[in-house]
């Protein structure tokens, strides 16, 4: 049945040959040889949509590197553009880089011991 398969396979193809025998695909390429096993080849992956990074570079950018995240995605929203996420994925990026701090000057009390 193989031998069969195989000198028929250009004309009809092997699915319908396999379908019509009776014989499972997976026992012909079995029973065939098939390729060798092997890792199979690496293949390219594009990033993802929802991509964070495009967001780290927009905070990043002169005009917005001083600006809460707020105002970042309004002026963005004011420029005609759809921001590519929420204020509070901003905030969420920002603090997974340790970008987000409090900024204003804080005054420190000295450590108090007890007489």
């Amino acid at each position: 049945m193989i031998a069969l398969v195989e000198e028929r396979h250009p004309r009809v193809g092997i699915a319908p040959l396999c379908a019509a025998l009776g014989l499972l695909r997976a026992t012909f390429y079995r029973r065939r040889g098939g390729p060798p096993p092997g890792p199979p080849a690496p293949r390219e992956r594009r990033p993802p949509r929802q991509a964070l990074t495009p967001v780290l570079a927009l905070l990043h950018e002169e005009r917005f590197v001083d600006l809460p995240p707020a105002q970042v995605w309004a002026q963005v929203l004011d420029a005609g553009q759809v921001p590519s996420c929420s204020i509070r994925t901003m905030y969420r990026v920002l603090a997974a880089t340790a970008e987000v701090h409090e900024r204003r000057n804080h005054l420190r009390y000295p450590v108090y011991r007890k007489p």
